[in-house]
């Protein structure tokens, strides 16, 4: 068996001998130090960099998230407004078909039942969010194809010479919803200082304004009493009949067959009129009806919606 030789070293300060120490367990430290210092330094330099220096990609990523962040709030927003948008026109169809064609009115509208509120975007995985755009979309889509349809049956019936109209235009030429007065329903009457029940719409327009015929018809009566005044009544197709009172003059006579737009007086306060100002009725099957629903064919979406809200919230009447 060879023998081991194991260096010694003397030590002349203790006189003695001694092994001569082994620098391997040192190196192995030292080396295990020096790499743990490199890796320490090797992740401070990336985070370091990836905070002060982003790559194309990461750029494009964090555009994108606050992209997202921005556009889908606001097309939940735009979704909202379209939804009602689409749901008034459905209304002012149905209203149409009602009042124009007297039918019940286009086929209901199928509506996405599903809530469309969200919570937390961030929450919602993409795919979930890309299908309920999708639907949505399609669900959008159907409904504005269907309020198409319905408004070409309404064009298609308003060029049919058959079809009967009401009286749609304005017995006075370019009048303003600051012009309209009291419509139909319980207002102050101005001699009596109460409550009644006003049967048409007050427009307040100067002494002498030409008064027009809304429709072609025959005049029923032209004639005058102490409460109305000077009035004319004519009668429509379709059980229609429109009144005009408080004429200062009268140019038709009763028989008489009148065009729409035709002259058949000047505004004036005959009879118990508090000022000068037309009080128009319009009549279906004998029944009073607001004459304001039967102006949006005459005058813009915003005029007509400001009429009606003057109309309603004017509690005195003229008459």
């Amino acid at each position: 068996m060879a023998r081991r030789i194991i260096p010694v070293i003397f030590d002349a300060e203790n006189f003695r001998f001694g092994k001569v120490p082994s620098k391997v367990g040192k190196t192995l430290l030292l080396v295990l130090a020096y790499m743990l210092l490199t890796f320490t330094l090797a992740v401070l330099v990336y985070l370091a960099f990836s905070l002060v220096f982003r790559t194309d990609t990461e750029r494009r990523l964090r555009q994108e998230i606050r992209m997202y962040e921005r556009l889908y709030p606001d097309l939940e927003e735009r979704e909202q407004l379209l939804g009602d948008a689409i749901a008034n026109l459905q209304y002012k169809d149905n209203e149409i078909y009602g009042l124009v064609f007297h039918s019940p009115g286009a086929p209901m509208l199928d509506p996405m039942e599903e809530d469309g509120s969200f919570v937390d975007v961030d929450a919602i995985p993409e795919q979930e969010l890309l299908g309920y755009a999708r639907n949505k979309a399609d669900s959008l889509l159907q409904r504005s194809r269907l309020v198409d349809a319905a408004f070409g049956r309404i064009f298609q019936a308003l060029s049919d010479s058959a079809t009967v109209l009401p009286p749609m235009i304005l017995p006075i030429k370019d009048i303003t919803y600051p012009q309209v007065g009291a419509s139909t329903g319980r207002k102050m009457n101005p001699f009596y200082k109460a409550y009644v029940y006003h049967e048409g719409l007050d427009l307040i327009v100067a002494r002498g304004t030409p008064v027009l015929a809304a429709a072609d018809g025959t005049v029923v009566s032209a004639s005058s009493s102490k409460s109305t005044g000077n009035t004319v009544r004519i009668s429509h197709a379709g059980g229609y009949e429109t009144v005009y009172a408080h004429l200062e003059s009268m140019n038709v006579r009763a028989g008489q067959r009148v065009r729409a737009g035709a002259r058949i007086g000047a505004v004036g306060m005959s009879g118990q009129a508090f000022a000068p100002h037309l009080h128009y009725e319009v009549r279906k099957d004998g029944a009073g009806r607001d004459p304001v629903g039967f102006f949006f064919a005459s005058v813009s979406p915003s005029e007509y919606v400001n009429m009606l809200y003057m109309s309603a919230n004017t509690l005195q009447s003229m008459d």
